[in-house]
């Protein structure tokens, strides 16, 4: 909207709806969780500090008496102490707690009833009494499912989080109802109340374990200012819950919410959706039957099919498929005979689903549901999907499928053709996060198979169709363009691990690789031909879900009319297009068959052909399945392909180090720990634990050759045969530039430098004013290991310090040089890595015992992790400050692979201790390859979209090549416009920081850095505001920094 058009409505609004943050003096609690007491005053207390940013005078909070009593009698103690307080502006928060309802009773409506009658009463009570003031009523309920009190939801047959982000809705609706009553908003009164637009649903911390831990109060503090500010339009929602970036108002909208300041921009955003004509129309000619029953599955025709049938989960249960657009409680209906595979709702002409299009071969087929209901309802029939269901829950579906299908008088088990179509691991990919091992792609395909295991052992004459798990990421875009009104808050709670990560994580990068495991393992369990050893019985997977490309309008916005209200469950327009998909995945051959869908391209229906009128199977499409991928053998070294073709130096020496080529390096040396020099790389036992294996070094090793050693100098060997520097085999007899030393900190790294620039000015191979030199320094794991004991001495700001001191040195005295600097390792994940074995067992907590000692979620633990950050930070603002900047001859580059460091995972989920030494600290000589290898392929990305994080994928092929474009290794300089290594403009920690960039509504003062430490929580959190400028057309900026992904 317009400036002046805002201006406008500012001049004839009254003070209530043109209240700006800066003009409230207090602010008051009212309906506090008693349960989460602790964590809501701190929430409210963060809320406070950010008006306070805008508010010289310190902005007071008033809560209740710990005492327990009604939302009415706190009502009305606070309108008696306010009464004659007419001058100040007041916010009043008032929460709704919902923890107490069971979602699943039969009274879930009494209760939300009874809550907003206590809710309206009260807001009666401070309506009469108070006076200049807003009040803003929130929803407040924890995920935590197994706490609550509700029998019920222990059943593990109903859908948990559905269940409980319908009872929210109902919650959020009611109330929304009595307060869009006229008497609240008048335009001409000082006081009015404004719902929240989504719940507060606080969650334990990231890296916490238990269900029972305090919350991420800074995630809910800036939730809850984000929505007391007007909205904005066309805003990217956060969805990764550790991303802390503060919303500011601003010229068009500088008012905190209410109903009459936010109704234009509510108009506007409203999404409408018609809907099309779902019927299909049947060309097909050939309908008849087979001329007598077949008695093999691969000569089955669409008309001999008798009886369909179908397992899953709430896609298959046709959860919201009938709902009104608007309407979001109707996503917990079940319209099952709208469902894609097994709806049997009218006829094909105006609902399009498989049984639909097979009543047209065959019109006395039965099994399909209708209506809507659950799997127990009599309409439901054959469809056992079951809303919530996992690949674990598919046994139990199979054996009632088994049951009913046997007792029901219209089906003869053992001579009608079925068909029963599977389509499972959604709510697995959901959960995916909260549990690697058990939704890890092995184990959910093994629950796969056992459920297809029981249908080939006890059902005859079927066809299954097993439906490859779809690309689920894509259903993200949704949820990024707030234009489109998606309800965001309730997908997170049904469907957390897909929509929380932020774009380029890791998270985000592990969700992908776990989707395509999920596919991978599901083709692999069909090619091996398990369910092909008799004539009457045979699955065949259906790809056409493989890759799906989201529908959009003209505009380029995801298309809505996809989905149902929820903007994750499928409409019956997506349902019909499934169908047809479906069927024609059925008619194409096994190997053939169309794996990508383009539902804005439309889907026409095939018929079954002349020469081939079955549906396929394996053996009736002559597919010959793929070598069955087998245990590849023990590898008997970490060595690296290499593929780069332009391996040739510069036409000349360059003078300047943004133009190095890899080729035009001539010298390697390193600098740092025990890490560096091969501590216990190729060990095999603890006697052999103490030997420094620095020919395999990650950073300086040239043992060998890159095909059976991956080292950053063997990688460069292939640049210059003729590099020098590196160090060989064992032991200090031939380190060549190795400085490194076992047990250093980063006080030491000094003399390291000292060493290393007489060592280079001596040796007669190295023209030291001339060679370009590349110098990789990794320092600062025993300073954090013993952080805990010298807390003053090894504190971040002198590990920066020291740091300095070190590369000053290198600037000041050495030539044509490029230092890799490596942000500290992110240790907590090491935590996770376990073995059987002494080493792992007594001495791995002892080799870093800050990190390793302290119990889970102890203060302590908070501690270090802050400390950890605080490093990395530190580090990049030294490196990017610009003091080594002034020479052309010589950059500093941090390579941030380590800065969100994850656990390599084994094939079961469980950490791959192979990367790891005798101790399960040091790296093995194929974690120095891994490590080799990153920060190659760091040197070769830009500044600003440097990966920053390591997977461990250690493939032989992992090696990138300098591009025709920029062969050059990357620097600041020769990256711009990107300044900074982060791969998002977010800010991260282990506990997440509050930033903000706000300068129109911030008076002319100035803010110091604000330490704010809980402790007592178990975690603590460093608060940074930048100093305002004086003039107002001037915007603060903050410095962001890469978010705290995962653990290593």
């Amino acid at each position: 909207m317009h400036p002046l058009l805002y201006a406008d409505i500012a001049e004839r609004l009254s003070l209530v709806h043109a209240l700006r943050p800066a003009d409230i003096s207090s602010v008051y609690v009212l309906g506090m969780p008693l349960s989460h007491r602790d964590e809501t005053s701190r929430v409210v207390r963060r809320l406070a500090e950010l008006l306070s940013i805008f508010n010289v005078e310190t902005v007071s909070v008033h809560q209740a008496l710990i005492q327990p009593r009604s939302l009415l009698e706190e009502a009305e103690e606070l309108s008696l102490s306010l009464s004659h307080q007419v001058s100040d502006w007041k916010f009043v928060l008032l929460f709704v707690p919902a923890d107490h309802m069971c979602a699943c009773s039969p009274h879930v409506a009494a209760d939300v009833f009874a809550a907003v009658q206590e809710v309206e009463a009260a807001l009666n009570v401070l309506q009469k009494w108070l006076h200049h003031t807003l009040v803003h009523v929130v929803v407040w309920s924890t995920d935590y499912l197994q706490d609550t009190t509700c029998d019920c939801m222990r059943d593990t047959n109903i859908h948990l989080r559905l269940l409980k982000a319908t009872l929210l809705k109902k919650l959020q609706d009611s109330l929304n109802n009595v307060l869009e009553n006229p008497k609240w908003c008048t335009d001409s009164a000082d006081f009015t109340v404004l719902l929240q637009p989504a719940p507060v649903i606080p969650e334990p911390k990231s890296n916490s374990k238990s269900k029972s831990s305090s919350f991420d109060t800074n995630q809910l503090a800036d939730q809850l200012w984000t929505n007391m500010l007007q909205p904005s339009t066309g805003e990217t929602e956060v969805m990764d819950s550790n991303v802390i970036a503060i919303m500011c108002p601003t010229q068009e909208r500088p008012f905190l919410r209410t109903q009459i300041n936010s109704r234009i921009l509510q108009e506007d955003s409203l999404y409408s959706k018609t809907d099309p004509t779902m019927g299909t129309e049947i060309i097909c000619e050939g309908r008849h039957p087979s001329p007598t029953a077949p008695t093999s599955v691969h000569k089955l025709r669409p008309g001999d099919i008798k009886v369909v049938a179908a397992l899953g989960d709430s896609l298959t249960a046709a959860n919201g498929v009938g709902a009104k657009s608007d309407n979001l409680l109707l996503v917990i209906n079940e319209y099952r005979g709208l469902s894609w595979s097994i709806g049997g709702d009218e006829n094909i002409t105006t609902v399009t689903t498989l049984p639909n299009i097979l009543r047209e071969f065959n019109p006395s087929l039965t099994g399909f549901a209708e209506g809507v209901g659950k799997e127990d309802s009599p309409t439901a029939f054959l469809n056992q999907a079951v809303a919530g269901a996992k690949s674990g829950d598919m046994v139990q579906q199979v054996r009632t499928l088994v049951d009913k299908m046997k007792n029901d008088s219209r089906i003869d088990f053992h001579n009608d053709w079925k068909v029963i179509t599977m389509f499972v691991g959604g709510n697995d990919i959901c959960d995916f996060c909260t549990d690697s091992i058990f939704f890890s792609p092995r184990n959910v395909v093994a629950r796969i198979r056992r459920a297809l295991d029981l249908l080939h052992n006890e059902v005859p004459r079927a066809l299954v169709n097993l439906v490859e798990l779809f690309n689920i990421v894509p259903l993200r875009d949704l949820h990024q363009d707030k234009s489109l009104g998606c309800p965001t808050w309730f997908v997170s709670l049904v469907c957390p691990c897909i929509l929380k990560p932020k774009e380029g994580s890791y998270e985000l990068h592990k969700v992908n690789d776990f989707n395509r495991a999920y596919q991978r393992e599901m083709r692999e369990l069909i090619d091996s031909g398990r369910y092909d050893t008799h004539n009457n019985f045979s699955v065949v997977l259906q790809p056409f879900f493989r890759e799906i490309f989201l529908p959009q309008l003209e505009d380029g916005r995801p298309d809505r009319s996809y989905f149902s209200p929820d903007c994750f469950h499928l409409s019956q327009k997506a349902h019909t297009l499934m169908a047809r998909a479906l069927w024609n995945n059925m008619l194409e051959p096994v190997g053939n068959k169309t794996f990508n869908q383009d539902f804005m391209a439309g889907i026409d229906l095939k018929c079954p052909s002349e020469t081939i009128p079955f549906f396929r199977t394996a053996i009736n499409s002559n597919y010959t399945s793929p070598v069955p991928p087998t245990t590849p053998a023990p590898a008997t070294n970490w060595g690296s392909e290499f593929s780069c073709l332009n391996t040739a130096p510069s036409n000349s020496v360059p003078t300047s180090a943004h133009r190095v080529r890899p080729a035009d390096i001539k010298v390697v040396a390193a600098l740092g720990d025990s890490v560096t020099a091969g501590f216990g790389a190729k060990a095999k036992n603890l006697l052999q634990l103490r030997t420094e294996y620095r020919g395999v070094s990650w950073s300086i090793g040239g043992d060998k050759s890159l095909e059976t050693v991956t080292t950053l100098p063997n990688i460069l060997k292939k640049f210059n045969p003729d590099i020098k520097g590196m160090s060989l085999g064992q032991g200090k007899r031939k380190s060549g530039l190795n400085m490194s030393v076992s047990g250093a900190k980063i006080a030491g790294i000094a003399e390291q430098v000292r060493r290393l620039i007489d060592s280079m000015k001596n040796d007669s191979a190295v023209d030291f004013e001339n060679d370009w030199k590349l110098v990789t320094l990794f320092i600062g794991a025993n300073d954090l290991c013993q952080y805990c004991n010298d807390r003053a001495s090894l504190s971040p700001q002198n590990y920066s310090r020291h740091m300095m001191t070190s590369l000053d040195m290198l600037y000041k005295e050495v030539p044509r040089t490029i230092v890799n600097v490596l942000e500290i390792l992110e240790i907590e994940g090491l935590r996770r890595i376990k073995r059987d074995s002494l080493g792992c067992s007594v001495l791995q907590k002892y080799v870093c015992p800050c990190f390793l000692l302290p119990g889970e979620d102890s203060p302590e633990l908070a501690e270090v992790k802050r400390i950890n950050r605080e490093m990395q930070i530190e580090t990049e603002k030294l490196v990017y400050g610009g003091r080594y900047d002034d020479r052309e001859d010589f950059a500093v580059v941090v390579q941030p692979f380590y800065r969100n460091s994850i656990v390599p995972l084994n094939a079961d989920g469980r950490p791959d201790t192979t990367y790891f030494s005798e101790d399960c600290f040091h790296f093995s000589e194929r974690g120095h390859a891994d490590m080799a290898a990153a920060i190659w392929n760091n040197m070769l990305e830009p500044v600003g979209k440097k990966q920053t994080y390591n997977d461990f994928t250690n493939v032989r092929n992992n090696i990138k090549c300098p591009s025709e474009e920029h062969p050059y290794i990357f620097t600041k300089a020769n990256s711009l416009p990107s300044v900074t290594t982060t791969t998002a403009p977010k800010t991260t920690s282990p506990a997440p920081t509050l930033t903000t960039d706000c300068s129109d509504s911030v008076p002319l003062w100035l803010t110091t850095v604000l330490a704010v430490t809980g402790l007592l929580i178990g975690w603590a959190i460093t608060w940074l505001l930048l100093s305002c400028r004086a003039k107002r057309s001037k915007r603060m900026m903050t410095a962001a920094v890469e978010m705290k992904g995962t653990e290593f």
